[in-house]
């Protein structure tokens, strides 16, 4: 008898908390769903010594920015040269984007543009036969 009111009362808690998180999630309703696209600083890139709150400084002069960020590698922490910018409206984003396109920060030109999604990465290739049939080994 234990067991199934605990049984119960793990199935009420599972519905009650995971389906409005998934109802929130999948939602489009809500006004603080909408997110504009992030502006990315490219081109020949920030200067590697530019910090994300000098991008923030550098962006915020054209609208509220609610997030910049300079992406940086994860093995040795140095910048990779380029940032991601996001304004709280598209209008602010196209301002910053326009404002900052071709100007000089931190004496670098950068470029700024609406960030595009990655390419789709294909699969690495198995290497251990060659074209004619034969492993690396000259057996089949």
């Amino acid at each position: 008898m234990a067991l199934r009111a605990a049984a119960a009362a793990t199935r009420s808690m599972v519905a009650g908390s995971v389906l409005p998180g998934l109802r929130r999630f999948c939602s489009t309703t809500s006004a603080n769903s909408f997110m504009p696209p992030p502006i990315a600083a490219m081109g020949n890139g920030l200067n590697k010594r530019t910090p994300s709150e000098k991008l923030r400084e550098a962006f915020s002069q054209f609208g509220r920015v609610v997030d910049a960020r300079v992406v940086t590698d994860r093995v040795s922490g140095y910048s990779k040269g380029f940032g991601f910018v996001r304004y709280a409206t598209i209008e602010d984003a196209e301002k910053g984007r326009v404002g900052m396109d071709g100007k000089f920060l931190d004496g670098w030109v950068i470029f700024a543009e609406y960030a595009r999604p990655r390419p789709e990465r294909t699969p690495p290739q198995n290497n251990m036969s060659s074209s004619n049939g034969y492993n690396s080994y000259g057996r089949e």
